[in-house]
């Protein structure tokens, strides 16, 4: 895989076929070489990667959310980090909630909390 650029949307096929440490190392060096400072360097990356994974694979909620965030003004590293965001709310929800109902998708409220998502939360958010 060539380097990564949150700007730019990889093949997906090279990005799926790197491996999971591959493609988190190369967020990593990514936001290394913008001399971002981050507080969890790997979190935030490994929550990147997963963003990515999922507009690589087509998940259409994701894919449909990536695409209205850019028609809203935002741009791809910035989409990125809206969904990412979102998805991060949504893993502390799972693990810190009772046990989820196992007739449920888990991941409904996740797909529900992104048709939800504007450019203009994102601006606003914290």
């Amino acid at each position: 895989m060539k380097k990564y650029n949150a700007d730019e949307t990889p093949d997906a096929t090279d990005w799926l076929a790197a491996g999971e440490d591959e493609r988190i190392e190369a967020v990593r060096a990514y936001h290394r070489r913008l001399r971002v400072q981050l507080p969890t360097e790997r979190l935030h990356a490994t929550i990147h990667m997963i963003v990515e994974n999922q507009l690589a694979a087509g998940e259409a909620a994701v894919v449909d959310t990536f695409e209205r965030l850019g028609r809203e003004g935002l741009n791809r590293h910035e989409a990125i980090h809206a969904i990412g965001k979102v998805l991060a709310e949504h893993i502390y929800d799972l693990l810190h909630d009772a046990a989820p109902d196992p007739s449920e998708d888990v991941n409904t409220a996740y797909f529900e909390a992104l048709r939800r998502l504007t450019a203009e939360d994102w601006r606003n958010a914290d």
